[in-house]
């Protein structure tokens, strides 16, 4: 059990050992009779923490911006590699076109985006802001230059990094709006989301692409759901869908908690509104070109094995996969990974929380598929935190991360090649290594779900009343 502080606010540096020791620094625990800051209070450091870990994130990658982009081994070397600002050329951004165009001339020079639509539209709308701010140049002429030309273009190459600090503004907005969400997710334990907020997971990929948005949109599923909202939580759920694909894995841990709470309602009431938030979310992309908003679905499916996946690991050893056999493989594996989760779901001996069932489903969704980005680690990032809210345990999972997170640049930098050879097995360990500090992560909430008095939430020291109405289940 934690003593909370006399405002009813559990206190981190008395229940979390690693906390305890980082506030040696800064004066120790808090004592007995410390009393709250006037207008410091624990949401507003969080968000603090997270507007100064995410300006961090935006000096990481200062040798790529110094640069446009344009050096191939800086991107590498210094790890700072971001996949913003050659999209900007490469979807016609630099020409403002709508990600779903019809216009032949357009689908002849750019490749559509192969992203949801939630995430095409933030680009899009970024492009605006850009042009805007660029102080709207014209774009007539550009169509008559060669895609490739614009990267030699002094005004395109001031554009895209204009595009990439745009860019990283909203989503430090949409990042900020996460841990205000994450802080809120338990009346009694806002210093929680402190794991986000300090995050070396969200400083060094926070803006290698634009899956912060899903991010936000899962930390409001789970605020919503902490707070008995099952429409908003759909709605939440159904846009994130519209975002990133894996937001739609919540309604399975919606699902175990409406079971076993004898409340199917609530369970349809998630599942309706999330359904009819992602359609009126892809319905703009879908009247404007359905060819163009089906890439997405294809191009995930014809993929091969890829980076960070253990089907590349495998392809590389030799035992070479088809797209479709892979397809099969991963699919059937996680459908039973969920299988498991259910079983431990409905046998729990109390019923699990939402974010813990999240973060097992979400990994093993991560664990099997055949490309596993790095920036795929914040996919899990706000789940994690309110599923195992021990800095301990955080670190060993993010140790993974961010040994993947160096390996991966290098490797493709060329960099891990002994000798100038071709042996990738240095990365093979860096998957390897990832994975299993992930599944180190995963064997720590099964044991808290199996064993409740070993879960942070629940062995904090609440009254029966006040967890039924806070607890995020």
């Amino acid at each position: 059990m934690t003593a909370p502080d006399h405002d009813g606010v559990a206190a981190p540096t008395r229940e979390d050992p690693v906390a305890a020791a980082l506030s040696e620094g800064i004066g120790g625990p808090v004592g007995e009779h410390a009393a709250p800051h006037p207008w410091w209070t624990p949401v507003r450091v969080v968000l603090a923490m997270t507007a100064i870990v995410f300006a961090l994130g935006m000096v990481q990658k200062a040798p790529c911006y110094s640069d446009n982009w344009m050096d191939g081994e800086t991107r590498y070397s210094h790890m700072c590699y971001s996949d913003l600002p050659y999209l900007y050329v490469g979807r016609g951004f630099v020409e403002l076109n709508w990600p779903y165009t019809d216009d032949q001339e357009s689908r002849d020079r750019f490749e559509v985006m192969e992203y949801p639509v939630g995430i095409s539209y933030f680009a899009y709308g970024a492009a605006w802001v850009t042009h805007w701010v660029s102080g709207s140049p014209d774009i007539g002429t550009r169509p008559q230059v060669p895609v490739e030309e614009h990267y030699s273009d002094p005004d395109v190459l001031d554009e895209i990094t204009t595009y990439v600090a745009v860019s990283a503004v909203l989503l430090a907005m949409a990042t900020l709006l996460t841990a205000w969400f994450l802080s809120r997710a338990h009346r009694r334990r806002p210093w929680d989301a402190a794991l986000f907020a300090a995050s070396p997971v969200l400083l060094f990929n926070g803006l290698v692409n634009w899956d912060l948005l899903s991010v936000a949109l899962v930390a409001g599923a789970l605020w919503a759901w902490s707070r008995d909202k099952p429409v908003w939580t759909g709605v939440m759920i159904g846009l994130g869908t519209a975002t990133k694909l894996y937001p739609l894995f919540l309604l399975g841990g919606v699902l175990i908690i409406c079971l076993r709470r004898r409340r199917l309602s609530d369970f349809f009431k998630v599942t309706i509104t999330a359904g009819l938030a992602w359609v009126v979310a892809n319905a703009p992309a879908y009247l404007s070109s359905e060819s163009a908003w089906k890439v997405f679905w294809t191009f995930n499916s014809d993929r091969g094995a890829d980076l960070g996946s253990i089907w590349l690991v495998v392809s590389q050893a030799g035992h070479d996969f088809s797209a479709d056999e892979i397809n099969k493989a991963s699919w059937i594996f996680f459908i039973g990974w969920c299988a498991l989760v259910l079983i431990l779901g409905l046998a729990a001996p109390k019923t699990p929380r939402l974010a813990q069932l999240g973060c097992l489903v979400v990994a093993g969704f991560l664990l099997v598929n055949k490309v596993y980005s790095p920036q795929y680690a914040l996919w899990l990032l706000p789940l994690a935190v309110l599923a195992r809210p021990r800095w301990r345990d955080q670190l060993i999972w993010q140790a993974g991360e961010l040994f993947y997170f160096a390996s991966v640049w290098w490797y493709l930098g060329g960099f891990l090649k002994p000798g100038g050879g071709d042996d990738p097995g240095f990365y093979w360990l860096a998957i390897v290594v990832r994975m299993a500090c992930e599944l180190y992560l995963v064997a720590i909430i099964v044991r808290d779900i199996l064993r409740p008095h070993h879960d942070p939430v629940r062995a904090d020291h609440e009254p029966a009343e006040a967890r039924r109405a806070s607890v995020v289940e």
